[in-house]
């Protein structure tokens, strides 16, 4: 169950209002999802979190497109985000996943998840020759 509720009619807010046209735009649909519709509960929490999406993920950039995703839907599972999960999954495979590329993002998920584990349970010290210049 949801800790909110969403606005019952969120576009009689000319603010929020904008910010789906400009969601609709950007991603070419009608479609608005769940997140942006929670959001809508405060304006401006809205419009500041759609502007760093619309910069990171649907801005052109030096990551492609499927790529972002992939990140996003990496850091989403181990975040344990069901949400985002779901909602990046979807837009991975609109952007080109395969499902072979998918099992493969998981395999990598849950190594790095392990051998994050145990260099930290290890208290592994950092090889000098992985920092950075200054550090």
């Amino acid at each position: 169950m949801a800790a909110i509720q969403p606005p019952k009619d969120p576009e009689s807010n000319p603010r929020v209002k904008a910010v789906f046209d400009d969601i609709r735009s950007t991603r070419k649909s009608d479609f608005i999802n769940n997140i942006w519709r929670y959001l809508a509960v405060d304006a401006d929490m809205l419009e500041r979190t759609w502007a760093e999406v619309k910069a990171v993920m649907a801005t052109p950039s030096d990551l492609d497109p499927l790529t972002k995703e992939l990140i996003y839907l990496a850091v989403s599972i181990i975040n344990n985000c069901e949400y985002c999960v779901h909602s990046h999954s979807t837009a991975a495979r609109a952007k080109g996943m395969t499902p072979s590329q998918h099992a493969e993002v998981l395999q990598i998920i849950a190594l790095a998840a392990k051998t994050n584990q145990l260099s930290n349970a290890m208290q592994v010290p950092v090889d000098p020759e992985f920092m950075l210049s200054g550090e």
